[in-house]
């Protein structure tokens, strides 16, 4: 019974160590890859991005160092999230993990250009040497592959929702309704992700204002479940 007792203690404590770790990929993803550039990124009017990057630097810069700690967060989240669900399905586990290793190098890469871009915009040394036409280009063709490469990093963040779904679905550690809202994710990444490439209206298009609302709903309450609630001890435990 003690052991029991124990065995359940460490993984509610585990759940809610996944749970913390959820949170700050949650929190530091909305703010890199919402609020900052909601701040900066004008629609259809690249001088007016460009200004507001030089005009808003501390806040470019903020959201680049926000995006490197969610990296750090999301690599070390599915290592834990498998010692708290993995028995439930070893297979699905390492799917889960792996989709979830794979996007942190390439959303790396992605950072990668958006570091270039700063650089063109904010460099005292490239400003004396390069023409301001020709930075303003080349700092528009480095988010421009800033943003092509994060089309490949989201199709990674929702293939891990759909093994993470399955898991919350069989192990009953953590509610239902949060595992079907979490496959509805994985979904609604593919759709957003292909509906962006294949079908030029598909961004003015109704779907694409509802396609990433179950993986919000699911990795939202996903994170707060654990942090607050843990992990349900398994019904044979």
């Amino acid at each position: 019974m003690n052991a029991g007792a124990g065995d359940s203690g460490g993984l509610k404590g585990q759940a809610r160590f996944a749970g913390l770790l959820y949170l700050i990929v949650v929190a530091t993803g909305i703010f890199s890859l919402g609020y900052v550039p909601s701040q900066i990124n004008a629609a259809q009017d690249w001088p007016a991005t460009m200004g507001n990057i030089v005009a808003h630097e501390s806040l470019f810069r903020w959201g680049i160092a926000a995006f490197l700690i969610k990296q750090v967060a999301f690599l070390l989240l599915p290592l834990l999230l498998y010692r708290v669900l993995g028995d439930a399905d070893r297979i699905a586990a390492i799917a889960m993990v792996a989709f979830a290793v794979i996007s942190v190098p390439l959303a790396l890469v992605a950072l990668g250009h958006k570091l270039d871009a700063l650089s063109l915009l904010t460099d005292p040394v490239l400003a004396n040497t390069i023409a301001p036409a020709q930075l303003q280009a080349m700092a528009v063709q480095a988010l421009d592959a800033y943003g092509n490469a994060l089309v490949a990093t989201r199709l990674f963040w929702g293939l891990w929702l759909l093994p993470f779904g399955w898991l919350v679905l069989k192990s009953e550690r953590m509610p239902k309704a949060l595992g079907i809202m979490l496959v509805l994710g994985c979904l609604g990444y593919l759709v957003d992700v292909f509906g962006g490439l294949l079908a030029p209206a598909y961004a003015d298009s109704m779907i694409a204002s509802v396609a990433m609302l179950p993986a919000s709903i699911g990795e939202i309450g996903a994170c707060f479940w654990l942090l607050l609630f843990g992990a349900r001890k398994p019904r044979d435990a």
